[in-house]
């Protein structure tokens, strides 16, 4: 159903007002924090659970610590320790030594000539230096070191230094490479991301991951920008986003002992723990990671990360190009303001507060899924500003329709619940045109009922219990007729007036409207019960039901109107319910209300009536019950009746009055056998008139 202008316009300026609040927000960043705990969790769900193992972990943890200190040997180790480990490593493709020499080993020249020999023989280390905004003056060869190292392609990286701490000469030169390791938290100090080029004077440094990566030819520099392949790199503020997978130990960890043992057991000809071709073309990282070696460090995946495992992930995004690639801020910001036109739409749309609760938990549902899918394919869309731009959306709509549509829709709900069921109140709320003044023409089902000899029964009692019996029979029919879909539209004395088909129309409005019937009838006989146990008369109702076209909406004039219904169709209802004053019946239904019932309901024929006001006789029949609750005998008494009807509807008269009679003898209360025999007789009695005794008319309205 199309809006209305009006609201078209609410929805705007809603949308256009959560919107703003939500930009705001967002950049003013005051959910980073928030958003990067959201950051964390996804990576602790989401991010793959283990490596393919070409990156394998060298640990010098607390088990080789106490171990080489029982063979004597405490720490901090002799350096030359390192050499057996970085020979018997020689085959790997690259080993990175995630610790600083920046001073000459206190165990002797010598410790670093073994280990810096053991270096250049290798010829696959990678040496770790440090960068700093200490002001120091770098040696000649410091200089002739960076500059070695330093990237010459034209790219701007964001992180600055003035100074750099770099390993001793002896080792340094000995290398195949280095790199800065120096790594800045996030704002809360979780590494989640990782800067691989750095600037410090005119040199541009690589992390020594990359310096590795750029001799091998694994990554190029194109238009200042850095590509893994034909891969760029995305760098958010000049860093990687890494993605760590799930837990701390998916790399291969393998403790710096038993290396070292696995060397010596070569060495002996013995079966080594690990063997050395294990190494071959892999990328082993050596580093600190014992507790008290200080190089614990939180990130999205864990508060006690090593560093060396950092680096570990660096190398492992870049190679299989499964870092994190962010979303541009724009398709963000567009997501947000389509999140805002969407849940302003959504709850200035719906009445309900289920629904819009319901609209809200699966709009957010959604808001986070489509981050958390984005997330799990390596893409890093905001998860907790979109989120925040449906609640700020959510709330900003759901204040201005409770402070404003929502006093219209209590208002209505409270006017209309009193004379109809909540689904067909929802329906008005939903589609408001429907109660506009004004009326329209469209099928309905319309209900008449009555309380018979009301009037001699009201003469004969005190007001009060006059009022009392008034009051439980309305009071009653009311919730039968409201419970089965049908609008009350008036009361009228003792009568009700009520119909079906507007404002909401079904496939079942007749036959809500006969099972209304059926059930007034039943209220009635626990009323009756009720009366008769209070020493009260017994009352008695009569139903009619009409279907057809009508005049429905609210009707009346500018102060005072009403909804509705009027037109021919209301009118011959009422005077079917008059109706059965001729018949001795409780319900009466027209054969366009019959129609549509299917086999539901048990009915028998009661002819043709000509009413006044109407030139064209109309068929009808009694609502007796439901077919599964009609009784056997009653079925057999009505099979004989309709055998009556078909000898009268053929004049013969005669044969007719003995079937009638003979049911009167067994259900002397049956109206319509007793109005037919005394109608047959009045056809005998009068066989010279030539008047249609088939056709009934009605002088009463």
């Amino acid at each position: 159903m199309a809006l209305e202008p009006k609201k078209i316009k609410k929805i705007i300026i809603l949308s256009a007002i959560s919107f703003a609040i939500s930009l705001v927000l967002y950049l003013s960043g005051l959910l980073n924090v928030f958003e990067l705990k959201a950051f964390d969790l996804f990576s602790k769900l989401l991010n793959p659970s283990k490596s393919s193992g070409d990156i394998v972990i060298v640990q010098v943890d607390q088990q080789s610590i106490d171990n080489l200190s029982k063979e004597g040997i405490n720490w901090p180790w002799p350096r030359q320790m390192y050499a057996p480990m970085l020979e018997y490593m020689s085959e790997a493709d690259a080993v990175f030594i995630d610790i600083l020499y920046t001073e000459p080993s206190s165990y002797g020249e010598d410790d670093d000539r073994i280990f810096a020999k053991a270096i250049k023989d290798a010829s696959n280390v990678y040496l770790a230096l440090f960068l700093t905004n200490k002001k120091r003056e770098l040696s000649a060869k410091d200089e002739e070191f960076i500059k070695k190292i330093s990237i010459k392609d034209d790219i701007k990286p964001g992180l600055r230094f003035s100074s750099a701490i770099t390993p001793i000469d002896i080792i340094k030169s000995s290398a195949k490479g280095a790199g800065n390791v120096t790594i800045p938290p996030d704002e809360d100090g979780v590494y989640r991301k990782i800067p691989l080029v750095f600037k410090m004077g005119d040199y541009t440094i690589p992390h020594f991951i990359l310096n590795h990566l750029i001799q091998k030819g694994s990554v190029i520099f194109k238009n200042g920008s850095i590509f893994a392949g034909n891969t760029e790199i995305p760098l958010s503020k000049d860093k990687m986003i890494l993605r760590y997978y799930r837990t701390d130990n998916s790399f291969p960890a393998i403790c710096a002992v038993d290396v070292i043992k696995s060397y010596l057991d070569s060495s002996e000809s013995k079966e080594p723990l690990i063997k050395k071709e294990y190494f071959k073309g892999k990328k082993v990282f050596i580093g600190l990671t014992a507790a008290g070696l200080y190089d614990l460090k939180p990130t999205s995946i864990s508060s006690i990360s090593t560093g060396v495992m950092i680096h570990a992930a660096t190398i492992d995004n870049i190679l299989n190009k499964s870092f994190f690639r962010p979303i541009a801020v724009v398709y963000v910001i567009l997501f947000m303001l389509f999140i805002c036109i969407f849940i302003s739409y959504a709850v200035l749309r719906q009445s309900s507060v289920y629904v819009n609760l319901s609209t809200f938990f699966l709009s957010f549902a959604v808001t986070l899924f489509i981050p958390a899918m984005l997330f799990k394919s390596a893409y890093y869309m905001h998860i907790l500003y979109p989120a925040a731009s449906l609640i700020i959306s959510f709330l900003a709509a759901t204040v201005y329709s409770y402070a404003t549509e929502g006093k219209e829709r209590r208002f209505v709900r409270r006017a209309f619940s009193q004379y109809m069921d909540e689904t067909i109140v929802d329906y008005i709320l939903k589609n408001p045109d429907v109660i506009k003044p004004g009326g329209r023409r469209k099928r309905v089902t319309v209900f008449f009922t009555d309380i018979a000899g009301f009037t001699t029964i009201s003469e004969s009692l005190p007001v009060e219990e006059t009022a009392k019996i008034l009051h439980t029979v309305l009071n009653e029919f009311t919730e039968v007729i409201i419970k089965d879909k049908g609008v009350i539209d008036k009361y009228i004395g003792d009568a009700i007036m009520a119909f079906w088909g507007a404002p909401l129309d079904t496939e079942r409005d007749e036959i809500n409207a006969c099972y209304a019937a059926l059930h007034c009838i039943e209220a009635l006989s626990k009323i009756n019960r009720r009366f008769k146990a209070e020493g009260m008369s017994e009352i008695n109702m009569r139903v009619g039901i009409n279907s057809g076209d009508a005049i429905v909406g609210n009707l009346g004039s500018d102060r005072l109107f009403d909804y509705t219904v009027v037109g021919d169709t209301v009118n011959l209802a009422s005077r079917l319910e008059g109706a059965n004053k001729v018949f001795r019946t409780k319900i009466i239904i027209s054969e366009s209300t019959l129609e549509k019932t299917g086999n539901i309901f048990f009915t028998r024929a009661l002819g043709l009536i000509e009413v006044k006001g109407k030139t064209k006789p109309v068929r009808i029949f009694e609502l007796v019950a439901e077919n599964e609750k009609m009784e056997e005998n009653k079925k057999e008494a009505v099979r004989l009746y309709n055998q009556g009807l078909e000898l009268f509807k053929n004049s013969r008269f005669n044969d007719a009055r003995d079937i009638f009679e003979g049911i009167l003898k067994r259900f002397p209360d049956d109206g319509p056998s007793e109005f037919y025999k005394k109608r047959c007789m009045q056809a005998i009695e009068n066989a010279q008139l030539t008047e249609k005794w088939d056709i009934i008319k009605l002088t009463e309205k």
